[in-house]
């Protein structure tokens, strides 16, 4: 029975833990169940995914992935992680456009959660869904494609409409990539530079503890078979390197230079490893790029206040979508991303302080990781949260996925 979740800050209250194997069981366990949450790689830092009801594991639905070649899709169970999916995608020549710095963490919940890799031109894990089949409250089996009316508040949905159980993400023809890692960029350069430096590969991330060294990794992810021997003047690094201080690069992707498989450069992590250090915390806010900056530097001048609980900081860009509650809902995005200690008490004092200075730039936070924003504050920076409100009361009109994290951030 799974009681806590992957960082082990929560443990989950459900009165039963299940794990159906097939589609149709789980349509009979939901609907038997007063109340249903759907568990994935439970790699949320709240209670997210937690129920007072029926907790229901989606790891052994079956989840062979399906490929329409004419398409250009693939049919994958959302229980199944990217660090499965991506091997089967290489394997018939197929891939994705983008991943999450983690291949660790399903499908699902990815999307229901806005995760998002880094690129300017790249949009969200979410993006890339064509379809989504679900389980709703009465256990019946629905699929939402794209182009339907409520496909687009259907997608990023946080497990507020269903269970869901496969999703058909768009693919590509297998690509080769290189990662390539500069360090000690001063601030001014970041401030001066900042369009150029996160263009400068198709994928790019800064990591800094927003203190006066400024940043102090940059990881370059490129398609190109080329890279500068600098960044701005950022030297490349001589050797592979852990974002976090005192961690083994051992767990890290290639980052020599060498091209190679798509799924073996895009994850900051490799499959083979334990995801980052696993005794953290996680934050995120997301903000418009036009004013990526101004939080830059509201988030400098809190640094002495988060430096006792701060690990990293990395800033990432998310191209613009359409769907509802994504934090990239149109617009290009920049997120500041926290990995914290495995300190409640510390992070969660400081939270409403990043909040203050971030939430008046229409600061979106990642649904899956620490935050204290309320509905009522959040609501102004989603144009269609009436909508998805009306949405979820027409799919779900008595709360059966409903649970103490949703009435929350969603009232």
């Amino acid at each position: 029975m799974v009681e806590r979740n992957w960082a082990g800050n929560h443990t989950y209250r459900a009165q039963r833990v299940v794990r159906p194997t097939s589609t149709e069981e789980l349509q009979e366990l939901v609907a038997g169940a007063g109340r249903a949450r759907a568990l994935g790689s439970r790699h949320s830092f709240t209670d997210l995914t937690d129920t007072d009801g029926l907790l229901v594991s989606l790891a052994d639905l079956p989840s062979e992935p399906l490929i329409d070649e004419s398409a250009r899709t693939v049919t994958v169970g959302a229980g199944q992680d990217y660090g499965t999916v991506t091997p089967a995608l290489e394997e018939r020549g197929w891939a994705l456009a983008n991943l999450a710095s983690l291949p660790h963490i399903s499908v699902g919940g990815a999307v229901a959660t806005s995760t998002h890799g880094s690129g300017d031109r790249l949009g969200s894990l979410a993006s890339a869904v064509a379809a989504i089949e679900l389980v709703g409250p009465t256990g019946e089996l629905r699929t939402v494609v794209r182009g339907d009316a409520d496909f687009e508040g259907s997608v990023v949905a946080m497990g507020a409409l269903g269970v869901v159980t496969r999703l058909t993400l768009d693919v590509e023809p297998s690509y080769l990539m290189r990662q390539d890692v500069y360090t000690g960029m001063p601030w001014h350069v970041v401030e001066s530079e900042f369009d150029a430096i996160t263009g400068a590969a198709d994928s790019v991330s800064l990591f800094t503890r927003l203190d006066d060294r400024g940043v102090l990794q940059v990881w370059c992810k490129s398609r190109s078979a080329d890279a500068p021997g600098d960044l701005f003047g950022s030297p490349r690094a001589s050797g592979p390197l852990h974002m976090l201080d005192g961690a083994s690069a051992d767990s890290v992707t290639d980052q020599s230079g060498a091209p190679g498989p798509w799924l073996e450069r895009l994850p900051h992590f490799r499959r083979e490893f334990t995801p980052s250090r696993g005794e953290e915390l996680q934050s995120e806010y997301l903000v418009e790029r036009s004013v990526a900056l101004d939080a830059l530097a509201a988030l400098r001048s809190l640094e002495p206040r988060l430096r006792s609980v701060l690990q990293s900081v990395e800033i990432r860009t998310v191209s613009g979508d359409n769907l509802w509650l994504s934090s990239s809902y149109r617009r290009p995005t920049v997120g500041f991303h926290f990995t914290w200690l495995l300190d409640e008490p510390a992070v969660y004092a400081v939270l409403p302080e990043i909040e203050a200075a971030l939430l008046p730039l229409g600061a979106r936070p990642h649904w899956g990781k620490c935050f204290v924003a309320t509905a009522e504050e959040l609501a102004p920076w989603y144009p269609r949260w009436a909508d998805f409100r009306a949405l979820r009361s027409s799919v779900d009109p008595d709360g059966k996925f409903a649970n103490a994290f949703l009435d929350r951030v969603l009232g």
